[in-house]
This record gives C-alpha cells, sequence and structure tokens, in this order.
C-alpha cells in the first residue's frame, strides 16, 4: 500500500473519466445536494491518488473507489448538522427518471444510510448481491438481510401514502 507517493501506473484523469458519474451519483443519492456530493468525490479522489493500493484489476479499482466514496458519505452523514438539515436539490439533473421512477427515488433518499447504499448498488447500479458484499466488505447474508428490510421499508412507506 502507498502511503505518501503518488499513484503509480495509473491517471487520476482516466479514473475520473470512466467513474466520476457513477461516484457522483452514489454521493448524491447520499448526501442529497451538489456541494456535499463534490466535495465527497474530492475526498475520494484524494484517497485515490495518495492512498490506494495496487489494484488488480479495473474491477478492485472500482470496488475499492465505491467503498471509499460510501464510507466518506456515512462520516458526512454522521456529522450533528447532517443530521439535523437533509436536504435534497438538484438530484434531477444527475439521474434521468420518469415521474413515478422519480417518486420511488424521493422514498430510496429516505431510507436509513445501509439500506439506501445497498438498494441503490442492487437496482440503480445493477450489482449482484455478491459484488456489493464484495464492495462493502460484509457477508453476502447481511445484503439480502439489508435488500429485504430496504424493501419492507420502502413498501411501508409507499403504501402508507396512499
Amino acid at each position: 500500500m502507498q502511503s505518501d507517493s503518488l499513484r503509480p501506473g495509473g491517471d487520476i484523469a482516466d479514473a475520473y473519466e470512466i467513474y466520476g458519474r457513477m461516484l457522483f451519483k452514489i454521493a448524491m443519492v447520499h448526501l442529497g445536494n451538489k456541494e456535499d456530493a463534490e466535495e465527497a468525490m474530492q475526498e475520494t479522489f484524494i484517497k485515490l491518488l495518495y492512498k490506494s493500493p495496487e489494484f488488480k484489476d479495473q474491477g478492485h479499482e472500482k470496488a475499492w473507489l465505491i467503498r471509499v466514496i460510501t464510507n466518506h458519505c456515512k462520516n458526512m452523514q454522521g456529522s450533528l448538522w447532517r443530521r439535523r438539515v437533509m436536504k435534497v436539490e438538484e438530484i434531477n439533473e444527475y439521474f434521468e427518471f420518469s415521474s413515478p421512477d422519480r417518486a420511488l427515488m424521493d422514498h430510496v433518499l429516505k431510507l436509513p444510510f445501509k439500506y439506501k447504499t445497498v438498494i441503490h448498488l442492487y437496482y440503480y447500479e445493477d450489482y449482484s448481491v455478491r459484488e456489493i458484499s464484495e464492495i462493502l466488505q460484509i457477508s453476502e447474508s447481511a445484503i439480502k438481510m439489508r435488500l429485504n428490510r430496504g424493501r419492507k421499508l420502502l413498501k411501508m412507506d409507499l403504501e402508507g401514502e396512499e
């Protein structure tokens, strides 16, 4: 693992080009506004530049970046100010929604962090349970449980609207 040296063998601009849009969308889902999502992106790419391990392949790099941005968003969510104020703005600019999909995304955004993460990765980024387990470094059974509980919370929330 590198610590104080720049990232060898890879161009940060290439990584940004390949993963930037996906990582920004993940941050928007978790944080709800452009400025915080941009801050999470910046911190993630700084870590990529200075603290990334040697990657086996592109999939390993992608999983590492998702884990880093998800953890950073979780830390940002944990701050006292963020717990009191949750803004969701400008999300339509970054996701292509039909009206019913937008309504569903509003409900997904209200989920607790651990459910929102797996729901987003599974349904919006098309990762399998196994892949999410590897990315988040938790067991497949924990992913399945979070998906199940997240779906139940969504169902209760949606049924409560009717």
